[in-house]
């Protein structure tokens, strides 16, 4: 066995103790850098739980990850940012309300913005034609609790028959104001397609909506729609009041309402467009709904004592 100097013995421990060392501090400098990204990846102590982050149509990935660190979402927007990267593939977030019922990971909290994952269930909110603004608001109010009714009313109120009746599926955090804007952008959807014909009538866009919102009120069913409109634009060319019970004020003043009474739908809308020519100048519904049609007052009154009493 090789006797090892005194010298030796010294440089062999000098070198042993400079190896531990270097293992020790690539030790330490890993175990911080995990504890580092850990601490990154862990959700903020102060997440806040049970609330919902909206994320805006057109927001870009900075300024998601911006407004999650100050919401307390994340702790950090670099790490946030290059796991959507990684998630999707792209800098492609999808826009939409995110509920966060429990702390989560950046990781999750990155996957799930990038795939859409937004974990509210919809609301479906069906609106009839010929509801009113009134109508629509106690509907809305009794199915979303955000929804605000004064405020809903306040803005609503002028937008009377441009708010189109129609199957809506709306997150439970919407607001009034969004649910304003989702129903008079989708009767604008309707209306352009309805834009050449409306030109084609020589009547106006809104007396258009006028008309159709009386019309949703007085048709009772599909084949009443065409001819009332042609009763009533008649009654209109000949300087006669509109006189429909809908709008009470009608059998004071002449000329259609001074705002629509409704909100139609594309039938009633289509047969203001359209409306059909007959001998006829007045109608009325009996009992059971069944619609009489009159070429003069006289034979109206006949109607009424016919059918209505």
């Amino acid at each position: 066995m090789k006797e090892y100097s005194f010298f030796d013995k010294c440089f062999l421990i000098l070198r042993l103790d400079k190896l531990n060392k270097k293992f020790l501090l690539i030790f330490l400098v890993v175990l911080f850098s995990f504890s580092i990204i850990f601490f990154f990846l862990k959700a903020p102590n102060n997440f806040p739980v049970e609330t919902t982050f909206h994320i805006e149509s057109g927001s870009t990935l900075r300024t998601v990850s911006l407004n999650l660190k100050d919401a307390q979402i994340i702790r950090s927007r670099m790490l946030f940012e290059a796991l959507v990267i990684i998630f999707s593939g792209d800098r492609r977030i999808i826009s939409s309300d995110y509920f966060f019922k429990n702390k989560i990971s950046v990781i999750e909290v990155a996957r799930r913005i990038s795939k859409g994952d937004h974990r509210l269930n919809l609301i479906k909110i069906t609106i009839p034609e010929g509801f009113s603004v009134n109508e629509i608001n106690t509907l809305a109010t009794s199915k979303l609790p955000y929804f605000n009714q004064d405020k809903f009313l306040v803005s609503a109120s002028e937008l009377e028959g441009y708010l189109f009746p129609d199957t809506y599926f709306f997150y439970p955090t919407a607001t009034e104001l969004e649910v304003i804007k989702t129903l008079n952008n989708n009767f604008k959807k309707k209306i352009i397609t309805l834009e050449q014909e409306i030109n084609e009538s020589g009547k106006s866009e809104s007396d258009i909506i006028k008309m159709a919102s009386v019309i949703e009120k007085e048709a009772r069913g599909d084949d009443d729609r065409e001819v009332i409109s042609g009763i009533l634009w008649k009654r209109l060319s000949i300087k006669m009041p509109l006189q429909v019970d809908a709008a009470p004020e009608t059998y004071k003043t002449r000329g259609l309402p001074e705002k629509p009474i409704t909100n139609p739908g594309l039938l009633a809308i289509r047969a203001a467009i359209h409306p059909k020519a007959s001998p006829y100048l007045y109608y009325l519904h009996d009992k059971n709904g069944d619609i009489h049609y009159a070429k003069s007052f006289t034979e109206h009154q006949r109607n009424i004592n016919k059918y209505l009493k």
